[in-house]
């Protein structure tokens, strides 16, 4: 008699979830305009990390919001320490930072009308689809599913869930289908940020970045030939959180934040990176040498 034995091979599938929060700040600023950004949260981290932010604001006796359009003199120091404090997690590399703008020198030309009327849609789509750099983000072949979440969205419910069913198409695109990255339709969602600490830690950067470009660390009020006391606090608050990102990377040393970060001959850097922007510039535009680059002292 023959006996037959039947082995079973248990096949773990090894899975994969990140969250995503998406913000966007400044639609049309006087040299850099359409600010977007985000910060990728491993989901494993999600609630330790969240939780430990939640308990360094109550520390710091953060009741509300923390954004950065409340940050002034008096509360300088507790932004600066909160800051450190966020940035401990980019440090280990468990929390990617990506921020997108245009420069108002680069116009875009032949423009459809569709495409001026959803023009905040279709920069929203191009970074999420591109700013991570999620082509390279699975090299161990493994099952990825991401979740979005978007700060609410300024427009009418009709066109925001045009624009969700795109980010949801997302997955079927070559980049995410190669890497393996699903979507489910209800991972796609508008949030509130005063019920998430890591999305107000990220406005805060994403608000810096845009107040410098923009030249406000140098406005003045009408009438003043000196600045106020809140500019004066935010310009200090930027100027730390620039030397936060130059420590991030020992290739940082001379970042500049007013352009595409470099890939410092490695393409897989634009995954690998903790910190990273993104200064998009249309396929088809022209340089227009009488809009101002920058501010004149």
């Amino acid at each position: 008699m023959v006996v037959l034995t039947l082995i079973y091979t248990k096949v773990v599938i090894l899975r994969v979830n990140y969250i995503l929060y998406c913000d966007e700040s400044e639609k049309k600023g006087k040299f850099f305009s359409n600010f977007y950004g985000g910060v990728l949260v491993p989901e494993r981290y999600f609630d330790k990390i969240n939780l430990e932010i939640n308990n360094k604001k109550a520390s710091l006796n953060f009741n509300g919001e923390i954004k950065w359009s409340k940050v002034t003199e008096h509360y300088l120091d507790k932004y600066i320490d909160i800051i450190n404090f966020f940035f401990k997690y980019i440090n280990e590399n468990i929390l990617k930072i990506r921020i997108m703008f245009t420069q108002n020198c680069h116009v875009p030309v032949n423009l459809t009308k569709e495409q001026k009327e959803n023009e905040y849609f279709l920069l929203y789509y191009q970074f999420i689809k591109h700013s991570f750099g999620f082509k390279y983000c699975n090299p161990n072949n493994e099952k990825i599913f991401l979740k979005i979440f978007f700060d609410l969205l300024p427009d009418t419910k009709k066109k925001c869930d045009k624009f969700k069913n795109f980010i949801f198409d997302l997955q079927y695109e070559s980049t995410f289908k190669n890497s393996k990255i699903s979507i489910h339709r209800e991972d796609i969602a508008e949030v509130i940020s005063h019920n998430h600490s890591i999305m107000q830690c990220m406005d805060i950067i994403l608000g810096a970045i845009q107040f410098k470009l923009n030249g406000l660390d140098r406005a003045k009020p009408p009438g003043s030939y000196y600045r106020g006391k809140r500019t004066i606090a935010k310009e200090k608050l930027y100027k730390h959180i620039r030397k936060l990102i130059t420590n991030t990377n020992t290739e940082f040393t001379h970042f500049n934040i007013g352009d595409t970060t470099g890939k410092k001959g490695d393409i897989k850097n634009w995954w690998l990176h903790s910190y990273r922007h993104w200064k998009f510039i249309p396929s088809n535009s022209m340089y227009d040498s009488s809009i101002k680059t920058k501010h004149k002292n």
